[in-house]
C-alpha cells in the first residue's frame, strides 16, 4: 500500500503544468485559476482540471473571498514536500548562466511556503538564539526579550489551530534548519510589507537597504546584508 500511495503521489507532480502550479503555489500565497493558468502557461478550462486532481490529491485547499475562489497550499508538510523535490531538481548541473544565477539566488534567501529560507533563513534562526531571542533548552521557544523585539519591529503574531509557534524546518541547500511555524510567518509578512524584503516571480527573495536595522536587532550578521558581498543578490535602495 505505501508503494502505490508514494505512486500516486508522484504521479500528481509527474505532469509538467501541475508542477508548475505547485511552484507557483510554494510563495505561500493563495492564487486564482487564472493567475495559476499563466504560471503553467496553459488555458484556464486545463488549469480549473489540474486544480481539481491537486484539490482530490490534498496537495491545495480552495478559500472564498467574495466572489472570487483562491487556490493555496494548506499543509505546511504539502510545502515541505514540493520545496524537497525543487531543490533536488535545483541541484541538477545547472545548464546556463540564467539558471545558475536562478538557483543561486534561492540558496541564498527564498521563501519556504510562508517562511523565510536559504542561508538568510538559517541565519535567522541562529542570530536570535544567539541574541537570546529564542531559547533551546526545552525545544524551541520565543523568550520574553524575543517577544518583546518582534513586538517593537511590529510583527503581529496571531494563533493558528493546528500549527506550532515555532518548529525547526530542515534547510535543502544550506543542510541546516531554518524557522517555520506561525511566528516565522508573520515575521515574513512584516518583512516584506515593511520594505526589508522584497519577493521575486521565482521565490527568491531580495534584501532591501531598509532591511539592516531589523535584522541586527534580530542578531543577524551585517556582513550577510552587506550589498558588497553579494550585489547580484542583494535589492537595490528603492
Amino acid at each position: 500500500m505505501e508503494t502505490i500511495a508514494l505512486a500516486e503521489v508522484a504521479a500528481v507532480l509527474a505532469d509538467p503544468s501541475r508542477a508548475a502550479m505547485c511552484l507557483a503555489l510554494l510563495d505561500g500565497r493563495a492564487w486564482t485559476v487564472g493567475e495559476l493558468a499563466a504560471a503553467a502557461k496553459i488555458a484556464p478550462s486545463t488549469a480549473s482540471e489540474h486544480v481539481t486532481r491537486l484539490r482530490e490529491a490534498g496537495f491545495v485547499g480552495s478559500v472564498k473571498q467574495g466572489r472570487h475562489s483562491y487556490v493555496r497550499i494548506d499543509d505546511p508538510r504539502v510545502a515541505q514536500l514540493i520545496e524537497g523535490l525543487a531543490q533536488h531538481a535545483d541541484h541538477r548541473p545547472a545548464i546556463g548562466l540564467r539558471t545558475s544565477t536562478r538557483v543561486r539566488k534561492l540558496e541564498f534567501a527564498r521563501t519556504c511556503y510562508d517562511h523565510l529560507a536559504g542561508k538568510l533563513g538559517v541565519a535567522l534562526r541562529d542570530g536570535m538564539i544567539a541574541a537570546g531571542l529564542l531559547e533551546t533548552s526545552s525545544g524551541l521557544a520565543l523568550t520574553s526579550r524575543g517577544r518583546s523585539v518582534l513586538d517593537g519591529l511590529g510583527v503581529v503574531i496571531e494563533q493558528a489551530p493546528r500549527r506550532p509557534l515555532l518548529r525547526e524546518c530542515l534547510d535543502w541547500t544550506e543542510r541546516r534548519e531554518h524557522l517555520a511555524g506561525v511566528l516565522p510567518a508573520a515575521f515574513l509578512r512584516r518583512a516584506v510589507d515593511a520594505g526589508w524584503l522584497s519577493r521575486d516571480a521565482s521565490r527568491a527573495i531580495r534584501i532591501l537597504p531598509a532591511a539592516q536595522e531589523p535584522f541586527a536587532l534580530l542578531g543577524v550578521d551585517s556582513s550577510l546584508l552587506d550589498p558588497a558581498r553579494s550585489p547580484d543578490l542583494v535589492g537595490t535602495r528603492r
